[in-house]
């Protein structure tokens, strides 16, 4: 059997506090095969940025107190991933790191960059959320895995991570 050798590595990041264990996590491995890196964010519903539920840019430090984003666009919710993805770049170190934003369905959005990219490995984080979460909005983590056809490293990000 031939073994395909990983060159590409996508790493998907969404604001959540534990996304800087999985960037760093995911760029160790990335780095050990000598692959080329790729940090991805979805934006799935603008309205969700607004929320006064909702803080946004957290992990990664220097982003801990942002608090709520006042947005008007889809274009400003993309300057913010924008700047939030230069920041993990900049965490991680390596300015050749590559960044992608993309909008929809975030499983479907991580699928569709793969393939885009040829990426041959996806790193994503996979965290409990409550029940809800679970039964309304689905496993992210678990569509991706289900849809993919490339190796598929999950990073276990949760609560004591």
């Amino acid at each position: 059997m031939k073994t395909q050798k990983i060159t590409k590595v996508l790493i998907a990041l969404d604001y959540d506090p534990t996304a800087q264990v999985v960037a760093e996590t995911g760029f160790r491995f990335a780095k050990s095969l000598d692959a080329e890196i790729t940090l991805l964010h979805v934006i799935l519903d603008p309205l969700k940025y607004s929320s006064a539920d909702y803080s946004p840019i957290m992990g990664f430090t220097g982003y801990a107190d942002i608090g709520p984003m006042e947005t008007d666009s889809v274009d400003e919710l993309k300057n913010a991933a924008r700047k939030y993805l230069d920041k993990a770049k900049h965490h991680l170190g390596d300015d050749a790191t590559k960044t992608l934003i993309r909008e929809g369905d975030i499983a479907e959005s991580i699928l569709g960059a793969s393939k885009d990219i040829h990426a041959d490995m996806i790193v994503i984080g996979s965290f409990s959320r409550k029940l809800l979460d679970k039964i309304f909005m689905g496993s992210v983590t678990e569509k991706v895995m289900q849809l993919t056809t490339v190796p598929l490293l999950i990073i276990p990000a949760g609560p004591g991570k």
